[in-house]
């Protein structure tokens, strides 16, 4: 054990070692919290004896405490939010029965709100890699998450099949993220069954968009639809296309790269459908310094490249990996050893995830606070 002031190695220091229950209270302030319990009508009834807007941070502390029990993270929650908060703990601790039907009464949607209500992207214009020409970088991706094995996870849920035939162990709820390239915030997110697609996912995403974002997007994420939806928003696009896409040229341009045209695919529902300009920019990287390697085919929505360069936009879209290390933070170091979440039933793995996602977003935004100040890159 290490002794009194000394730091623990850092391959034994937990999330909670290093971050409090204030960086919470800070990010989502107790006014806000009382607002959406009270919105959604969630509002603890006389002489709870663990009142509802304890238990919206308890959902939050479920992440900062991933590997402690229950009455564990009660007791290490209340002891901050009594500094933080200024909120007198006079009693004795609940039992895990008794934390688990205050969870229930308090519901998924008032935590779901909570991330709704405060997160936002947080980069400033000198925020490293955090724009281009004026646009704030964002990527989309998706990631899924294993859960405790109980029927009601099951059904709703689904678990993916492993090989034909067979299931895999638990089943899984699907994330859909985006996050701000330069600080790994995620700002907005939904989530969805085993078998809801990453496309039909992002589609609620998409259309949050702002006019001055530029939007990241792996392969996986295009169609006809989705790009039209995307491009609608007035956000600029730079999505990886692959070649079974096949776009009809229009005009080479100065730096190599090409306006074309995408006419809708012959499918029910697409026949009659206008076709849309994009310009397309195909390169190679070099396996020595590339995290992908091989070759590349982007579509992007900014046709002049005086503008921005086919270069630049190909080295901008490297910060689509960003998103990828986002979700390592939440998964790997945040969740810690607990690889499936503890809730069992299908509105109590909503309230968890969304309570993953707050404290995601609250210590990326301390860290982002911390890096300005420091003179450091946020990620």
């Amino acid at each position: 054990m290490p002794r009194a002031g000394q730091l623990k190695p850092e391959s034994d220091r937990r999330l909670s070692d290093l971050v409090s229950v204030g960086v919470l209270t800070r990010a989502f302030p107790r006014d806000v919290v009382d607002g959406v319990i009270a919105d959604a009508g969630a509002k603890e009834q006389r002489h709870r004896s663990l009142p509802a807007w304890v238990m919206a941070y308890y959902s939050m502390g479920m992440a900062l405490y991933a590997d402690g029990s229950y009455v564990d993270v009660l007791s290490l929650l209340t002891d901050g939010l009594s500094w933080a908060s200024g909120w007198e703990k006079a009693w004795k601790l609940p039992t895990k029965s008794a934390i688990s039907q205050a969870r229930i009464r308090l519901g998924s949607a008032p935590v779901e709100a909570m991330f709704r209500e405060v997160t936002r992207p947080v980069a400033t214009v000198d925020t490293p890699g955090s724009f281009l020409a004026g646009r704030r970088l964002v990527a989309v991706d998706g990631t899924t998450f294993d859960l405790a094995d109980s029927p009601d996870n099951d059904g709703f849920f689904g678990r993916p099949e492993v090989n034909k035939g067979e299931r895999a162990a638990f089943s899984q709820a699907r994330v859909v993220a985006m996050a701000e390239c330069g600080t790994h915030v995620m700002f907005d997110a939904e989530i969805g069954t085993n078998s809801a697609g990453e496309r039909q996912l992002a589609g609620p995403l998409i259309d949050r968009l702002e006019p001055d974002m530029l939007m990241l997007a792996d392969r996986g994420f295009y169609s006809f639809v989705l790009w039209e939806q995307a491009a609608a928003t007035g956000a600029d696009l730079l999505w990886r296309i692959s070649k079974s896409v096949k776009p009809y040229p229009i005009e080479e341009l100065s730096d190599g790269s090409w306006i074309v045209e995408i006419r809708p695919p012959n499918t029910p529902g697409l026949k009659g459908r206008d076709p849309f300009r994009v310009r397309l920019i195909d390169y190679t990287v070099d396996t020595q310094t590339g995290q992908e390697s091989g070759e590349f085919r982007l579509f992007t929505t900014v046709l002049d490249p005086d503008d921005i360069t086919a270069e630049e936009l190909a080295a901008a879209y490297t910060q689509r990996w960003e998103i990828e290390s986002a979700f390592d933070e939440l998964k790997t170091h945040q969740r810690g050893p607990r690889v499936v979440l503890r809730s069992k039933s299908p509105d109590m793995v909503h309230q968890e995830i969304w309570g993953h996602l707050c404290c995601h977003y609250a210590i990326r935004t301390l860290m982002c606070e911390a890096a300005e100040h420091s003179g450091h890159d946020p990620d």
